[in-house]
């Protein structure tokens, strides 16, 4: 089960914040409650798709890369619907695994986020890696 936010913080329509254990079998009912949020901002039925697998591919990434060879940590997914602008954030707290060669079937989770977000930046530190996706126009807060 995903972790929301403490009942006292503040949150609003605009917003959604989710953590939990980066687990691959964890990660449909993140990736579903992101899509329910999603569903909320009216956006066309290709644009929310875009989004939410964008999404799910970062947190997937976390789950697959992030704690190889070590216990599992946390996940967290953020979205915020501003001024006609969606972002989604999922950072890990992990290490970076830089991407390696494959037989081309594997290895192309960040190229698949970056043609499905309008914008795509990753920034890698020490205790972890966050990729923050966004979207413009069309988007309203719900």
């Amino acid at each position: 089960m995903t972790d929301p936010l403490p009942p006292d913080a503040p949150t609003s329509p605009a917003s959604f914040h989710r953590r939990t254990v980066a687990l691959a079998d964890r990660l449909p009912e993140l990736r579903e409650a992101l899509a329910d949020w999603v569903r909320t901002l009216g956006l066309g039925d290709e644009r929310a798709e875009d989004v939410v697998l964008a999404g799910y591919e970062a947190m997937a990434n976390s789950a697959e890369h992030a704690y190889r060879d070590r216990e599992a940590g946390y996940v967290d997914v953020r979205a915020e619907s501003l001024a006609g602008r969606l972002t989604v954030t999922v950072t890990d707290y992990g290490s970076w695994q830089a991407p390696v060669p494959t037989n081309g079937l594997r290895g192309r989770g960040l190229l698949l986020i970056d043609s499905l977000a309008d914008q795509c930046a990753q920034v890698h530190r020490e205790d972890g890696t966050t990729i923050t996706m966004s979207w413009s126009g069309g988007v309203t807060p719900g």
